[in-house]
């Protein structure tokens, strides 16, 4: 399957997820196993509408709850943790494009994002490739992630920085 072929597949899949009733989650669960080739845990629960450029570059842990118009742009790779919580319109975008002017058009950035143990990532965080979030952080709300957030911390603002450290 070519770059293209792969896009339509992910979009046609997460329409049809996109139109399953919220209190379907059997049938929303095996629509994401069909989008990602994995399989998915009982406790794997997703609001619907959701959205998806591939969905082959997706793992995601045991009890994982996702919020209603996520985004995984998973080119690069996503890789979600156990007991991980998506606030509603986050976005997870593992490509991107050169900043070489030059380059922009004709290529393709990728870079995977890794989302640790019971991570919460508040409502319209966006992580972008190549950032690794550790166990038990919080991304605040309307947050941007440009860079690895440590473990055990929160993490808020546009670029997201570290402002508080659970002890």
């Amino acid at each position: 399957m070519n770059f293209a072929e792969k896009v339509q597949r992910a979009i046609m899949l997460t329409a049809k997820i996109s139109t399953i009733p919220y209190t379907e989650q059997q049938a929303i669960r095996e629509g994401w196993q069909e989008l990602t080739g994995q399989t998915v845990d009982a406790a794997f629960h997703l609001i619907p509408p959701v959205f998806s450029d591939h969905g082959i570059n997706i793992r995601i842990g045991r009890n994982v709850f996702v919020n209603q118009n996520c985004r995984f742009n998973d080119l690069g790779g996503i890789d979600i943790g156990d007991d991980v919580m998506l606030g509603p319109n986050v976005s997870l975008i593992s490509s991107g494009h050169p900043t070489d002017p030059i380059e922009r058009r004709a290529g393709i950035t990728a870079a995977p994002i890794t989302i640790g143990r019971n991570v919460w990532i508040g409502t319209s965080a966006i992580v972008l490739q190549g950032v690794t979030i550790g166990a038990d952080a919080i991304i605040g709300a309307g947050a941007v992630v440009t860079r690895d957030v440590p473990p055990r911390t929160l993490a808020v603002g546009v670029p997201a920085t570290v402002v508080k450290t659970f002890d």
